[in-house]
């Protein structure tokens, strides 16, 4: 077995990273849209705390990613496939690394510039601030933030939706060829 994707479906390696990072921001997003409503106790600062450091995580994640493809490649689009859609393929998978990497930046920015006492990633290392105090810097950063996760949520419900219809209306490989095969079945081994 190849650790290295193929020219027809992603490796293990991919694939692991690829729904690792999912979950991780799924768990993000729901902290996120929930955390703004938790009163302001000891559970709260927890909670903001494990945000950020679940957000570095995801960064570091993007990153071992984007260097991953970069090295093992990716696979061809699927045999059929219009010219066009493999060039909207492409679009949404940079957009995507460009928001992946926006979001944890822009967060981590917007805590630096707010002046908070310093970030403790799971409150074992001091992060680097990336600014200075800086009021302005901070509402931008925050909004930014904020901008850049509803940006996101629509383009992973657009590639989602893409992946579904190859599935369900063209009947191809591209959503299978990011699952893991099924020891056993056909091509296994």
């Amino acid at each position: 077995m190849s650790w290295k994707n193929s020219a027809e479906r992603w490796g293990p390696v991919s694939q692991l990273l690829h729904w690792l990072i999912v979950l991780l921001v799924l768990v993000l997003a729901i902290v996120g849209l929930t955390m703004g409503e938790l009163p302001k106790t000891p559970k709260y600062f927890w909670v903001y705390t494990l945000h950020k450091s679940v957000g570095i995580i995801v960064l570091a994640l993007v990153l071992v990613r984007i260097g991953w493809r970069l090295h093992a490649g990716a696979p061809r689009p699927v045999a059929g496939t219009p010219a066009w859609q493999a060039r909207m393929a492409s679009l949404t998978h940079a957009l995507l690394y460009a928001l992946l990497l926006a979001m944890p930046l822009s967060g981590w920015l917007y805590d630096s510039a707010s002046g908070l006492r310093p970030f403790r990633w799971f409150g074992l290392v001091e992060m680097p601030k990336l600014s200075a105090p800086n009021e302005s810097l901070s509402a931008l950063s925050n909004d930014a933030h904020e901008l850049l996760f509803w940006v996101l949520v629509a383009l992973v419900a657009l590639h989602a939706a893409a992946a579904l219809y190859h599935h369900l209306f063209q009947h191809d490989a591209t959503l299978t060829r990011m699952l893991p095969r099924r020891r056993g079945g056909p091509g296994a081994g």
